[in-house]
């Protein structure tokens, strides 16, 4: 039987569905680094009426109070606080992370070899790194520069195609179909330039005396200083990323698709700050506070002072409980709920048997809920019940999702912070391919579906967690 899709459940026109996708594809491409990520979610929070926190200074929180607070410009945690909160009462808390699997530049990235300047790059997380192949690179980042005696931090994005990581031609290695295994080391060098041209240029070399003058390829440092409008030795050092130079957009032949870098977990980022200020028109009558945390290093495990599972966010919920009993963050605690938003893995269809037959989660057809008995996802019948709950109230469909038990099963930060906080969290994400390649491919209706489902959850939760009862 035909499944009945998403648009004709919901009646919805598919100018709102691409107008959402649009959006978002503009939100990608403003994003090529975590820093710019955050950038972006700072100046649009800022337009929503937030105010800026910062860490090291005392805070006055009131009801109705938008705030947020960013920690090494690469995480950010955003909260609205309910007009009848008082310490003590919950937190409805959407968690994502800003950072993707990608080409990080080497604190010494020299590798000038056989006439071509070299960039030497470190593997960040999971990559498919097949994929760097034969595309046209860019770089972002930022860096630190000095000027008038203080330390100043700057965004980089050089948004020209500058580097490129060469394949070996067929004909070099004629098992090359058959086996493509580079070694990240020695094979993953992107190619900036060549000495000749470089010397033809006039590229001036060794020229600076900086921190970083035998550090890096003094072709890096003239495009880095240029893009800074500051001199080579005024660079102390820098955090830049390679990405793709072509722009997400929206593809296939009826515009159903987003072909774009970064999905995972940009997503889920944009989803959910738009969701938290698109409810801020029910904000007067919440008892709980609403929060976005959109945290760096989730690719590569968390361990960080701006990733999950460092304390950053312990800290921040008792500093908002401040005031309340002396175990008001202990008693907030358990009215708390963490929806840990993730992309999830659809069914593929040139290799449906790597899904488990019961579970195959299709694009147009829903946001995931995931599940895992290892607990590598930190949904349980509890949390999954009281997500659902919500899903029905917006008319958002859900779908499961569990691996074969013969397959090895991502994770998330969903299980960090319920074990850090001791908070009850739910794993979801909405559906796409090509995760961690280069480009990555989803549905436009999972924007729209993700945004409308926080949004829900941001209202509704505080009503929902108040009628669970035990028979």
């Amino acid at each position: 039987m035909l499944k009945i899709s998403y648009l004709q459940r919901l009646n919805m026109s598919k100018k709102v569905i691409q107008e959402a996708a649009r959006e978002f594809v503009c939100f990608v491409n403003k994003g090529p680094s975590p820093y710019h990520v955050v950038d972006e979610c700072k100046s649009r929070l800022l337009s929503a009426g937030f105010t800026e926190l910062r860490e090291r200074d005392s805070w006055s929180i009131d009801p109705l109070g938008k705030y947020f607070v960013i920690n090494n410009f690469s995480t950010i945690i955003a909260f609205a606080v309910g007009g009848k909160f008082k310490p003590g009462n919950g937190f409805s808390i959407v968690g994502a992370h800003t950072d993707s699997p990608c080409l990080k530049v080497k604190p010494r990235s020299c590798r000038t070899k056989y006439g071509y300047v070299g960039v030497g790059v470190q593997c960040y997380g999971g990559g498919i790194w097949h994929t760097w192949f034969d595309r046209d690179l860019k770089l972002a980042g930022r860096a630190m520069v000095k000027k008038d005696g203080g330390l100043v931090h700057r965004l980089v994005h050089i948004d020209e195609p500058i580097l490129r990581v060469p394949n070996i031609c067929i004909h070099l290695q004629r098992d090359h179909n058959d086996k493509f295994g580079p070694n990240k080391e020695t094979h993953i060098i992107p190619v900036l330039a060549t000495t000749a041209q470089e010397k033809l240029e006039g590229i001036p070399s060794g020229a600076a005396k900086g921190a970083l003058c035998s550090h890096h390829p003094p072709m890096l440092q003239w495009l880095l200083s240029n893009q800074l409008n500051c001199k080579p030795d005024d660079i102390l050092d820098f955090e830049l990323f390679l990405a793709d130079h072509q722009p997400a957009t929206l593809g296939g032949a009826l515009k159903e698709f987003i072909f774009a870098p970064r999905i995972d977990n940009l997503m889920n980022c944009y989803t959910g700050l738009q969701g938290l200020v698109q409810s801020m028109d029910s904000l007067p009558d919440d008892k709980n506070v609403r929060m976005l945390c959109l945290y760096d290093n989730e690719e590569v495990g968390s361990t960080s002072t701006q990733g999950a599972q460092s304390s950053i966010t312990e800290w921040i919920l008792r500093r908002i409980s401040a005031g309340g009993s002396p175990v008001a963050f202990e008693e907030a605690i358990p009215k708390s709920l963490v929806v840990s938003a993730d992309q999830a893995h659809a069914i593929h269809p040139n290799y449906p048997e790597k899904h488990e037959v019961n579970h195959q989660p299709m694009l147009h057809e829903g946001v995931v809920l995931k599940f895992n008995a290892n607990q590598r996802y930190a949904t349980t019948a509890i949390t999954a019940s009281i997500l659902r709950e919500v899903a029905s109230r917006c008319g958002v469909p859900l779908q499961d999702v569990a691996v074969r038990n013969d397959s090895a099963c991502g994770s998330t930060i969903g299980p960090i912070i319920s074990a850090e906080l001791g908070v009850r969290t739910v794993d979801i994400g909405t559906p796409q391919l090509s995760m961690h390649s280069i480009r990555e491919m989803s549905c436009t209706s999972g924007v729209h579906q993700a945004t409308m489902l926080y949004k829900e959850f941001y209202k509704s939760f505080p009503e929902i967690d108040d009628s669970l009862t035990a028979a």
